[in-house]
Order: structure tokens, then C-alpha cells, then sequence
């Protein structure tokens, strides 16, 4: 990359660690210059706005979250494999923030109510990734591994509620075995779905 590439890399990497620790809205540009070592303006030349600078937080954040959960999962046979690789790809994923936080359930509480283009853009990358989960459910379906009534958004709804729960017990109450206990309750709701033999042939 060319120097200025490789700066803005840099303060765009600072920033994502302030957001998950501060939350979008206490990502600043004095601290933001402090993590880099660089002047104010030296760090918000490369960003035209603070709200750029935000959206440009939860594009890399959606880039890297597709990169860990999404690809790994997509070479997998379409079907209930592939729907296990995404989920357990995003419990693990979601595990391993306990410590930094998931950008985008912080978001989710600090922008429910606060209207504007940083919340479009939230909005817009959540959905997103429930229509992959979606498509994988229908899949699935299709494959003949899930039964044919399966409702694929409630079953994306019940999915939120694992992950959400995974990210309450292992961020706030440091469980032990919080990962261990999302990976069985996707398990159980999974089965709940399962076409047995006799549908499938």
C-alpha cells in the first residue's frame, strides 16, 4: 500500500478498537489522535466528517466479519452444513469479542433510536447478513435436511437469540462455557427443524 493508504489503514484500525471499547459515539478524534500519536487534524484528514469516519469503522468491521464468518463457510456443501459453518463461525466469532465487544450488538443499543446515516448504514449491513442466514436456511430446506414448513426468518430470530445471549454471558458475566452452551442450543433448535429419513425420501 502507498503511505497514505497505510495511514489511514492504521487510524481506521485504532478506531475500530476505540469503538469497541468506547462505542461509536465515543469514538473522537482526540482520542482517536492520542491511540495514532498523530495531530487532530492530521487524523481527520482522512476522513471528511466524524460520521464518516464512523461508517468507515462498521465497513471495516462488516468486511472483516464477513472474511471470518461468512467465506470460510461458503466452499461447504450448500445445505444444513454450510447454515452449521456460518453459526458456529459466528458463535465463535462472537466468543472471542467478549473482551472487545461485538461492534454490532453495541451499535444496535446505542443507535435503535437515534436516526441518521450511521443507523442506515447499521441497518442496512445487519439485514444483510440475515439474508445470507436466510438463503442458507432455504437452502436447506431445499436439500431436503430441514422440513419444508420451516419458517427461515423465525428460525433467523431464534438464531439472534443464541447469539445474543452468548454475548451477554460470556461480556458481562465472564461464564465459563457460555461457547460450549450456544453450540447446543443451535444443536437442539437445529433438530427441532430436521426433516427426518422418511421426508427426505
Amino acid at each position: 500500500m502507498r503511505k497514505g493508504e497505510q495511514t489511514r489503514a492504521t487510524i481506521l484500525q485504532a478506531a475500530l478498537e476505540l469503538a469497541s471499547q468506547f462505542g461509536l459515539e465515543g469514538l473522537t478524534i482526540g482520542r482517536l489522535a492520542d491511540r495514532v500519536q498523530m495531530s487532530k487534524s492530521g487524523a481527520f484528514a482522512h476522513f471528511g466528517s466524524r460520521e464518516e469516519l464512523q461508517i468507515a469503522v462498521l465497513r471495516e468491521y462488516e468486511q472483516r466479519f464477513a472474511r471470518e464468518v461468512l467465506v470460510p463457510a461458503l466452499p461447504l456443501d450448500r445445505g444444513l452444513q454450510r447454515l452449521r459453518g456460518m453459526v458456529r463461525n459466528w458463535l465463535e466469532r462472537t466468543a472471542l469479542e467478549a473482551d472487545s465487544g461485538c461492534l454490532y450488538i453495541a451499535c444496535a443499543t446505542e443507535y435503535d433510536d437515534r436516526p441518521g446515516e450511521v443507523r442506515d448504514v447499521l441497518v442496512a449491513m445487519i439485514r444483510a447478513w440475515q439474508r445470507e442466514l436466510t438463503r442458507a436456511i432455504k437452502q436447506a430446506v431445499e436439500t431436503g435436511e430441514l422440513l419444508a414448513s420451516t419458517d427461515a426468518e423465525e428460525l433467523v430470530f431464534q438464531l439472534y437469540g443464541i447469539v445474543l445471549v452468548l454475548h451477554h454471558d460470556a461480556r458481562l458475566l465472564k461464564s465459563e462455557g457460555a461457547i460450549d452452551r450456544a453450540e447446543r442450543a443451535f444443536e437442539r433448535l437445529i433438530a427441532s427443524y430436521r426433516a427426518s429419513a422418511a421426508h427426505r425420501s
